[in-house]
C-alpha cells in the first residue's frame, strides 16, 4: 500500500522522481526501490514523507489515498499533517456524518481515508466556509445540547485559533469525541469546561488534542426513540434543518 501511495502523491504533485528524492534527500534509485515495492522505508524516511506530502505516516501505511481527491488532502497547512475530506465532482466538500454507534472507532479512524470515505455524506450549502463535521454529543453537561444531538463543528487547523469561551468538539487521545467550552490557561493546557455546572472544569494537554471542530450548530434528536436514530433519519435532520434555515434567508 504504502509504495502505491508515495507514487500516487508524487504524481499527484506532478514532480519528477528526482524532484522528490533531493528534496527528500535520498538517491532517486532509493525513492524507486520505494515506489516499486522492493524495499520499505525506514521511520526516518516516513517522517520525511509525512512531512513532504502533509500526509500522516498511519495514512501512508494503512490507506488507499488513490481513493482520496490529492487535492482536498494537500490544501491543508502543515499545523494538520493530514486532514482526509470527501468532495464532490464539482470540488464541493461533504459533511461526514459520526454514527454514535461508532463514534469510539472515530479514534481509530479519524486520519484514514478510507474510514472517512465510509462514513455517511450530504451537502448543507448554507453553512460558512470551512470544512465541517457532524459529531454525536454523549451526557448532558453542554445545555441546551442534549445526549444523542448532533454538533456541526467546523474545522480548525491550529489550536492557536481556539478562542476563549467558545464551544469546540475536541478528538483527544485519551476521551475520544467531547464537547466543551474551551479556555486556554497559564500553563499553557486547555481548560475544558462544562456549562452544566455539575461537572468540574478538567485540563487537557494541547499534544494530546487530535482535533479541535469550532461549533457551528446542533441537531436535537431527542424527540426520536432510540431506533429511529439511523443514518437515513439523522440525514432528514439535516435536511430539514437546511430548509428551515433556507426559508429564514428568504
Amino acid at each position: 500500500m504504502i509504495s502505491k501511495n508515495i507514487r500516487y502523491l508524487r504524481e499527484a504533485k506532478k514532480l519528477s522522481q528526482g524532484a522528490v528524492a533531493e528534496d527528500l534527500d535520498i538517491t532517486r534509485a532509493r525513492l524507486v526501490t520505494y515506489e516499486s515495492g522492493r524495499n520499505e522505508p525506514p521511520i526516518e524516511i516516513l517522517l520525511k514523507l509525512s512531512d513532504y506530502f502533509h500526509i500522516s505516516v498511519d495514512a501512508l501505511l494503512k490507506g488507499d489515498l488513490t481513493k482520496t481527491n490529492p487535492e482536498a488532502l494537500m490544501k491543508v497547512g502543515k499545523n494538520r499533517i493530514l486532514f482526509p475530506v470527501t468532495m464532490d465532482k464539482e470540488g464541493n466538500d461533504y459533511i461526514e456524518i459520526i454514527p454514535a454507534k461508532a463514534s469510539a472507532g472515530y479514534l481509530r479512524g479519524y486520519a484514514d481515508p478510507e474510514y472517512v470515505e465510509g462514513l455517511q455524506k450530504m451537502k448543507l450549502p448554507f453553512l460558512p466556509t470551512g470544512k465541517h463535521r457532524a459529531f454525536p454529543i454523549k451526557g448532558d453537561s453542554m445545555p441546551p445540547v442534549k445526549e444523542g444531538s448532533y454538533v456541526i463543528g467546523k474545522y480548525v487547523e491550529s489550536l492557536n485559533e481556539i478562542r476563549d469561551g467558545n464551544t469546540y468538539v475536541l478528538l483527544t487521545k485519551d476521551e475520544g469525541i467531547v464537547y466543551k467550552r474551551i479556555f486556554s490557561d497559564k500553563d499553557g493546557t486547555l481548560v475544558l469546561s462544562s456549562d452544566n455546572k455539575m461537572y468540574a472544569p478538567y485540563k487537557v494537554n494541547p499534544e494530546d488534542v487530535l482535533e479541535a471542530w469550532e461549533y457551528t450548530c446542533a441537531i436535537n434528536t431527542s424527540a426520536y426513540k432510540e431506533e429511529e436514530l439511523n443514518p437515513q433519519s439523522i440525514m432528514s435532520m439535516f435536511r430539514s434543518l437546511q430548509v428551515q434555515i433556507e426559508r429564514i434567508k428568504k
